[in-house]
């Protein structure tokens, strides 16, 4: 994830509206300021390409995707407010991918709460040569699956864009126990909330020729499978509803292997199939995993599995 080394001031005549603003941190670090509040500390990999390339280098990475930090996609902005971050994040994302064009390639950000407006940012982000965009598990709660979505994928299927979706703002997080946080109990289950939408509301069936992927190893996506088939086989509104099978449609999207163990990787590509599965990193947040290509290694699959999962898949989502 990118995030600017700044933010403009804020441009319009709202008040207490949670417009981002940077403050100094420790070496290397800044805070991401958000309605007066620390959100999160990061650093200075963000957005300093000579850093961000440095470490690619420790974790064995040749070539990044790169898309902002969730919480900038900002659908709970007023729109005019949305749509002036977003076009700051998508030119900052142009200028660090016009640094490295060779190590990076872009996924940038929509204001999906118009859908309208989202389009026509699409479109810009194409322009700025990005392969596609990145989007959250929902839109101000409402699941990406909801029908008023539609033209948006169907827009992004007709461009060639690639759509990455990511946990939010994710359901549940009232009911966190302890001291972890939203990102560790709840983004799994939001982002198979998320893909599950895409799956029983029918949009995934109905666009093919879509290519979308799903953070963090699709979440529950890969237990709660299964069960959506059986129930596809057994429920005959549910049959009517849909086309094709629930696994028909989910072995079309595409998932990180972002899951941390090997064995649990293992159980993903069993889950989509190989062909389905890309390298996740969440670089350069604590709760990403530091080096990918190690965990990937180390889930003993045959070199043909390794090489698609490394890069081949990717470039095939990414349409490189």
């Amino acid at each position: 994830h990118i995030v600017p080394e700044r933010f403009p001031a804020y441009p319009g005549k709202g008040r207490d509206v949670p417009w981002p603003s940077m403050a100094d941190a420790h070496a290397c670090h800044k805070h991401v300021m958000l309605s007066g509040k620390i959100y999160r500390t990061v650093s200075d990999g963000c957005w300093s390409v000579p850093r961000r390339i440095e470490d690619m280098g420790a974790m064995r990475i040749t070539r990044q995707a790169i898309s902002p930090m969730p919480e900038l996609l900002s659908y709970w902005l007023p729109l005019d407010d949305a749509r002036s971050l977003i076009r700051y994040l998508n030119d900052t994302i142009a200028t660090m991918l016009g640094e490295a064009p060779e190590r990076f390639v872009g996924l940038g950000a929509v204001p999906l709460q118009d859908v309208d407006a989202a389009i026509r940012e699409l479109e810009y982000c194409r322009k700025l040569g990005f392969a596609g965009v990145e989007i959250a598990s929902h839109v101000n709660g409402t699941s990406i699956g909801d029908a008023r979505f539609e033209p948006f994928f169907a827009a992004a299927e007709a461009m060639g864009a690639a759509i990455f979706v990511h946990a939010l703002r994710p359901a549940g997080q009232e009911r966190i126990v302890g001291p972890f946080s939203e990102q560790a109990v709840c983004f799994p289950g939001d982002i198979g909330l998320a893909c599950a939408s895409l799956i029983t509301g029918g949009i995934g069936a109905r666009h093919p020729r879509l290519r979308i992927a799903f953070s963090h190893g699709g979440g529950v996506m890969s237990i709660l499978l299964a069960r959506l088939v059986h129930a596809w086989n057994v429920l005959p509104k549910a049959k009517e509803a849909l086309p094709e099978s629930p696994a028909v449609t989910a072995k079309r999207f595409y998932y990180d292997e972002l899951v941390f163990d090997p064995a649990a990787v293992r159980y993903v590509i069993a889950a989509f199939g190989a062909s389905q599965i890309m390298v996740g990193s969440d670089y350069p947040f604590a709760l990403g995993d530091p080096q990918p290509v190690k965990t990937l290694e180390a889930s003993l699959l045959d070199a043909a599995t390794l090489a698609a999962i490394s890069s081949g898949n990717a470039r095939r989502f990414l349409a490189l």
